[in-house]
């Protein structure tokens, strides 16, 4: 596959979001497990640990879903994405440390909640950033490497953060100790600083990208052609909703998992990883794939795989049988996830890639905490029930996208007078140079 479409900018932030992504999947292991430890206390009105769980880590994707349409919309008035993510990324850099101050689930909460602030800066100008960058004809490919490169990162993180925990406490220079939750949050927080050094000094802002003058945000909920009821990149943002709810539900029941399949967290993080990896190493290739054979196309036939996947999550007994189908699972969703940004990046009206493309990038966020939110709930009814309300999600995505997105063609053809020509990337010949 010809890769000489990806501009090298791109590249250069998606190794920076490597870098951050270590980070935040660290905390994925981690949280679960720092919220159960005997140290953390305060009051649960009744829940259970798993619920509390679920509600601390859903508060991520509740509070993406305010800031980001408010972000994205600040990023095109100001014709700025750069500053957002270098900014973001700092403010994260510092929230990963400050859960180490926090002794009780309120204080836990309360970090959460301004750690995903921080995120919001950092997703909407990123996803801006790289929709402006790809040209029109290699737009899944340019979201499968940086997808990529992010996912490295969220696979990794699990990985080494199991094993963190699993060999703590460390004994350091001059005889200080530290447990293995501690050496995780420092891990996560210096992570976090690379992560913004890199992009301070590799990633700038496009020469060509104008301040968006109008007020309206761009963002449509009904669709305006007959046949259909929903706006197609509404309808793009409600399947990432459902969809994220699916895949989410895994990490909030880690210690019940744990438990039905016999195993600990370094096991845990490895089905954990097998999930991300498979996305890292196909995603490049699926967008561009959808490039030449359309992105709808790639996305109902992801959500419909995502259905069975996640069924038999709930049905296996052993951590190889997790893990091989946590493999299939993410290969179905690395269908989607590329395909799908581009889908939509390739209807955003001009210098509105910030808001509009924000209608994702928060529906994804807020499926995360809807998904871990109700596994916390539903895994009290039953170990299978939570996996068989995430197939359910998938199922609900695939009907959506199936009967309110048009073709790839069709959609160009209706939505020309609301998608003008994108951005132009910088040509292959010139990419050394940029």
């Amino acid at each position: 596959m010809n890769f000489s479409k990806v501009d090298s900018r791109i590249v250069a932030l998606a190794m920076a979001q490597l870098a951050d992504a270590v980070a935040n999947s660290f905390l994925i292991v981690v949280m679960p497990l720092y919220i159960a430890d005997p140290q953390i206390g305060g009051a649960t009105f009744g829940l259970s640990d798993a619920a509390i769980t679920g509600i601390i880590l859903s508060a991520f994707g509740l509070t993406n879903f305010i800031v980001q349409p408010l972000a994205g919309r600040l990023s095109d008035r100001l014709g700025k994405r750069k500053i957002f993510i270098f900014s973001g990324l700092l403010l994260i850099a510092g929230f990963n440390v400050s859960y180490l101050l926090a002794d009780n689930y309120l204080g836990i909460l309360v970090i959460r909640i301004m750690q995903a602030a921080s995120a919001a800066l950092t997703i909407v100008g990123s996803i801006a950033l790289v929709s402006e960058l790809s040209p029109k004809d290699a737009l899944g490919q340019n979201m499968g490497v940086y997808n990529s490169f992010r996912q490295v990162g969220f696979g990794a993180g699990p990985l080494l953060a199991g094993a963190l925990i699993s060999g703590g406490p460390y004994a350091l220079f001059g005889g200080f100790e530290v447990t293995g939750f501690e050496l995780s949050f420092y891990g996560a927080g210096i992570a976090g600083i690379i992560s913004a050094t890199m992009v301070g000094i590799l990633v700038q802002d496009p020469e060509n990208i104008e301040p968006a003058n109008r007020e309206e945000s761009g963002i449509r909920v009904f669709a305006e052609r007959p046949g259909q009821w929903l706006d197609p990149i509404f309808t793009l943002g409600l399947a990432s909703l459902f969809m994220a709810s699916c895949i989410a539900l895994f990490s909030p029941i880690e210690t019940i998992v744990n438990e039905h399949l016999g195993q600990g967290s370094f096991l845990f993080g490895v089905e954990f990883a097998a999930f991300i990896g498979t996305q890292a190493l196909i995603q490049p290739f699926i967008g561009g794939f959808s490039d030449t054979y359309g992105h709808r196309r790639f996305i109902v036939l992801g959500l419909i795989g995502l259905v069975p996947a996640t069924i038999i999550q709930g049905l296996v007994a052993t951590p190889g049988q997790m893990i091989a189908i946590r493999l299939v699972q993410g290969l179905s969703a690395a269908m989607v996830f590329a395909p799908a940004l581009a889908l939509a990046s390739d209807m955003t009206e001009e210098g509105k890639s910030g808001s509009q493309l924000s209608i994702l990038t928060v529906s994804f966020a807020l499926g995360i905490s809807f998904g871990q939110f109700v596994s916390g709930f539903l895994v009290q009814f039953g170990y299978f029930v939570p996996f068989g309300a995430g197939a359910l999600f998938a199922a609900i995505a695939a009907v959506l996208v199936y009967t309110q997105v048009d073709d790839d063609s069709k959609s160009r053809n209706i939505n020309q007078d609301r998608a003008p020509e994108k951005f132009t990337s910088v040509e292959p010949d010139t990419l050394e140079s940029s």
